[in-house]
């Protein structure tokens, strides 16, 4: 049976998916997925299929070591905070002047805006920041995870200095006269889905209205009494309490974010004379990420230690608890890598598959940014990794397009890389969406089920504004038209739901 590039190549993610949202057991579901996986690549010989299974982890979680290592250095920047009573302080600061669920909400979104270095980043800092002020306000975990989520991938692919950035620029053919940074800024306004959900969740947390498994999850966060952040009942070892403030907050995330986007620039040449649009553009992101964590981590150590804040032997012991708390983590992402890898380009070539049915299909030009956005959407959803969708179907549009660079060539690369996005934030094997659970401290396949309907509907709008852009030429038409189509179709659903509620009021009464 042929399995490498064809529809079998598919099969160990679908199946991952499929089982994740059957058992809610994401860990088991992605183990199944990669020992098919490897069966599938093995004709189903057992010893081959054990070799390959070691060479795949092997050789992906290798290759994402650096994100591993930002992981755990970020995990111990959060934990040290947290425990510090830096969080709990913040809390108390923000509740004197945060009086409204709505304006928590509003504070988490603009925050997790104001995080657009990186996803990974953003996904657990803004938790970790956010998350006792949204409990006291009996904001729901899932709504926080997803606002997370939404301001992280969405607004990484709309900045121009952001890892994401890099990641695009360097996905372009060598061979092509084209300026990819220059072709990246061009792609922000037609990049509809990120743009679409960003003014989604702003419209949802404006009108009060949620819509799914979403507004079950709110009433029951409502209907519950508070809830009280681990750090505020059981700080680190005996650290006293109370003696950090809201600046021990505030001060290392400027730091963190101040000293990342220099050495991103760094990492980009900009001290040996490249300007600094090329050094972003061409910088090494996660190792930025860790160095500027790093420092972060040793600014804690300087600012909590001498005002006894923790001692030298609880900041220790919090390293090796911050390490634990990431490890759940982790483990989701190094899977999340695995099934990647062996449904990548040296296993089973799902991209090749793709790219297959693609070619095959006799479209004419004007509906290319359709045909990649739903390519695009269902790969990323597959393999879980925006990333690794952009960088196989980019070279491949611009193919399409030979290499010339246009109006439809950019409103297509626009279409590659919101759905990349779109299927990585509804994927529940994507690192993004792991990470967004992570740092809401929210149960993951809780927050796969409830962003699911808001991820679909940003989505089908976004593909019915590429084929308005499409076919008339005007991507700001496509823009326009679609924003003004999720708005009119979000005030509608809340006058509906304003209805049903005062219907109900009325029986009750």
């Amino acid at each position: 049976m042929q399995t490498v590039g064809t529809f079998w190549a598919l099969v160990p993610s679908l199946l991952t998916i499929a089982i994740a949202l059957i058992s809610k057991n994401v860990n088991l579901s992605l183990i199944i997925g990669i020992l098919t996986g490897v069966l599938l690549f093995c004709g189903f010989d057992p010893l081959p299929s054990l070799t390959t299974l070691v060479e795949v982890i092997q050789t992906n979680v290798t290759a994402n070591f650096g994100n591993l290592l930002f992981a755990v250095l970020l995990g111990m920047f959060i934990w040290l905070i947290t425990h510090s009573g830096a969080s709990e302080q913040y809390g108390r600061w923000a509740q004197r002047r945060i009086k409204t669920r709505r304006a928590a909400q509003f504070s988490t979104f603009f925050f997790g805006i104001l995080i657009f270095v990186d996803d990974y980043f953003n996904c657990l800092s803004v938790g970790t920041v956010m998350r006792p002020l949204t409990d006291r306000m009996k904001i729901s975990r899932e709504k926080l995870a997803y606002i997370i989520d939404t301001t992280a991938a969405p607004v990484c692919i709309l900045a121009p200095v952001s890892s994401w950035a890099a990641g695009v620029t360097s996905s372009l053919p060598k061979d092509v006269r084209i300026d990819g940074f220059q072709l990246f800024l061009k792609t922000i306004f037609t990049n509809y889905y990120a743009v679409f959900s960003l003014i989604m969740v702003f419209m949802l947390i404006l009108l009060n209205l949620d819509f799914g498994k979403m507004r079950r999850y709110e009433a029951e966060a409502m209907a519950a009494p508070p809830r009280q952040e681990a750090s505020e009942t059981a700080p680190a070892g005996d650290a006293p309490r109370g003696k950090a403030k809201v600046i021990d907050l505030i001060l290392p995330i400027v730091f963190l974010i101040v000293t990342t986007v220099f050495f991103m620039a760094y990492t980009g040449g900009i001290t040996k004379g490249v300007g600094l649009i090329d050094a972003f553009a061409n910088c090494d992101a996660i190792t930025a990420c860790c160095i500027g964590t790093f420092l972060s981590d040793l600014l804690l150590l300087v600012l909590y230690v001498p005002r006894k804040i923790f001692s030298f032997k609880q900041y220790m012991e919090a390293l090796v608890e911050g390490f634990r708390y990431m490890a759940p983590a982790m483990l989701l992402l190094s899977l999340a890598w695995t099934i990647g890898g062996i449904c990548g380009g040296d296993y089973l070539n799902a991209g090749a598959y793709i790219a297959g049915v693609v070619d095959r299909f006799n479209v004419p030009l004007m509906m290319m940014p359709v045909l990649f956005f739903v390519a695009s959407v269902l790969l990323s959803f597959a393999t879980g990794t925006s990333w690794g969708t952009f960088m196989i179907l980019i070279p491949m549009e611009i193919a399409v397009f030979s290499g010339i660079e246009s109006g439809l060539l950019v409103l297509t690369t626009a279409a590659v890389l919101g759905g990349s996005v779109c299927g990585d934030h509804l994927s529940p094997i994507s690192d993004t969406t792991i990470l967004s659970s992570t740092g809401a401290g929210c149960e993951h396949i809780r927050h796969v089920n409830s962003q699911l309907p808001y991820g679909i509907t940003a989505a089908a709008l976004a593909l019915g504004a590429y084929v308005l852009a499409g076919l008339t030429g005007s991507s700001w038409l496509g823009l326009a038209v679609g924003a003004g189509a999720l708005i009119g179709l979000l005030i509608v659903l809340k006058l509906i739901s304003s209805r049903r509620a005062a219907s109900a009021l009325r029986q009750a009464g």
